[in-house]
């Protein structure tokens, strides 16, 4: 299917935090869709123009705080993005026939979801004749529709591994790289609910392709190591002193027929001058992005970089989450109602003029 260029979809935005702000920003600008307004949670924000929330003019175009006004509204589709998934939230808008495209990763492959839940989504969506789909970049992209495609060169997969190299150096963000990364804290072992976290982030999406490609998982291995500051870091956010955390890496690995088959490894860093936890030498590529190495009958080996500024990081990162689902709204609306997958939706094709 191609996103047809005679019809428009009425869209929704939910959340304008970092990446649902610049959803916003690019669903106005999408040929194919109609921004016709968005859901805030800040009473602030209730009232003023969808087109101030985005950083750009004004569109004439109202935030609304309520479930009841974003309905009214009759979107065909909701891009669905705050911090915490509300599942009555979600299951309400797919009784009222509107289509939801989330980053939500609880949605991204439904045989990870408690049947009970999955069970509600698909009821919700059958009620109104809606589909749901989650995706972004990481889990997403580089986890489903970069292996997806890679593997349709192949007639035989041996192994897959995707590495994740992210310098955080550069983002101002004290919150989320000291309080969410861990970076600045003291050594010690990886926490069993951050490598939870970890399988519960990736875990589901490389079992999607893995099912999709006839080679299910049986089971995950997941680990964690620590690198450790030589020397104080003075980073955008502030300093990570020295003997504490300032590089992680985290290794998932999937098993097919008791022999690793996927394997997802972030390295997440502010310095790669550091000692690290596992006594191994780390790899750290910069610019940031991804290596991904399939081994099968016809090997495939690819880099993926982000080539831009230091200081044009920050700007640019919104972007590798919130493109995607904008570009694959018109696709869900046009799919059959229900949970749908990366395996089960045509190939995106954004619509860029």
């Amino acid at each position: 299917m191609s996103s047809p260029a005679s019809k428009r979809y009425r869209v929704v935005q939910w959340a304008t935090g970092n990446v649902g702000s610049r959803a916003l920003r690019r669903a106005i600008e999408h040929p194919d869709l109609e921004v016709v307004g968005a859901w805030v949670h800040s009473a602030s924000k209730v009232g003023r123009d969808v087109g101030e929330l985005a950083g750009i003019a004004p569109i004439g175009v109202r935030a609304v705080g309520s479930m009841e006004a974003v309905l009214a509204l009759k979107p065909d589709c909701v891009l669905y993005m705050p911090h915490v998934c509300d599942y009555d939230e979600v299951c309400r808008i797919l009784e009222s026939g509107a289509n939801v495209v989330t980053t939500r990763m609880e949605f991204q492959n439904p045989a990870a979801l408690d049947p009970a839940m999955a069970a509600r989504v698909e009821a919700a969506c059958q009620k109104g004749g809606s589909s749901i789909h989650a995706t972004g970049s990481s889990p997403g992209f580089i986890t489903e529709a970069v292996p997806i495609v890679l593997a349709s060169i192949q007639r035989r997969l041996d192994h897959l591994r995707i590495d994740e190299f992210a310098d955080c150096s550069s983002r101002n963000s004290p919150e989320m790289l000291f309080e969410m990364m861990g970076f600045g804290a003291p050594p010690g072992e990886a926490s069993e609910g951050q490598l939870r976290h970890k399988q519960m982030s990736f875990g589901p999406s490389l079992q999607l392709v893995a099912t999709a490609l006839g080679m299910p998982l049986e089971r995950f291995e997941v680990s964690g190591a620590q690198g450790f500051a030589r020397a104080d870091v003075h980073i955008a956010a502030g300093v990570v002193p020295k003997g504490t955390v300032a590089a992680t890496r985290s290794t998932l690995t999937g098993f097919h027929k008791d022999k690793p088959l996927m394997t997802m490894c972030t390295t997440w860093f502010v310095s790669d001058d550091v000692e690290t936890s596992d006594g191994q030498q780390w790899e750290f590529r910069s610019p940031s992005g991804w290596h991904v190495v399939m081994m099968g009958d016809c090997p495939l080996d690819l880099s993926i970089s982000f080539p831009v500024a230091p200081e044009d990081y920050a700007d640019m990162t919104p972007g590798l989450t919130a493109n995607r689902p904008v570009n694959a709204v018109p696709y869900v609306c046009e799919a059959s109602p229900g949970i749908r997958t990366t395996a089960d939706l045509p190939q995106i094709v954004a619509r860029l003029g």
